[in-house]
């Protein structure tokens, strides 16, 4: 099954990833807003940071170009729609730095972060390490 063979050879830096966006998911859900001006505004920084990391991640002149993995590339351009989209939608919610003043809202964050975590240690553990 690929997404068991997905999170079995899921390393510790794609763990965190996912549990920042699990994070952002659940501020998004809880603090959501239609307005169209956030999200395109949000989807323009996105165009234009992640072009510029794009570039800053290519080899210097002279050197031979590499292929970037096309996941990469999407990431590249996910994290800032991300953190801009976050920042505007819990720009008045009361947040200190990443953390919603609401308990509920901190509990349900960090019991799905633990789920996914649980989950992917009992996947690591218990399935057959197969090639990637």
């Amino acid at each position: 099954m690929p997404l068991l063979r997905y999170l079995r050879h899921l390393s510790t830096a794609r763990i965190i990833l996912w549990c920042y966006f699990i994070w952002w998911v659940v501020s998004i859900i809880h603090h959501f807003d239609s307005t169209p001006r956030i999200w395109l505004t949000s989807l323009g920084l996105s165009a234009i940071i992640g072009a510029a990391l794009i570039l800053s991640t290519r080899p210097s002149s002279g050197t031979a170009a590499t292929q970037t993995d096309p996941w990469v590339i999407f990431r590249l351009f996910l994290m800032p729609f991300c953190v801009s989209s976050f920042a505007a939608l819990v720009k008045d919610a009361g947040y200190i730095l990443i953390f919603p003043p609401s308990l509920q809202e901190n509990a349900v964050g960090i019991t799905l972060i633990l789920i996914f975590l649980l989950t992917v240690r009992i996947i690591q553990k218990h399935t057959p390490r197969a090639a990637p």
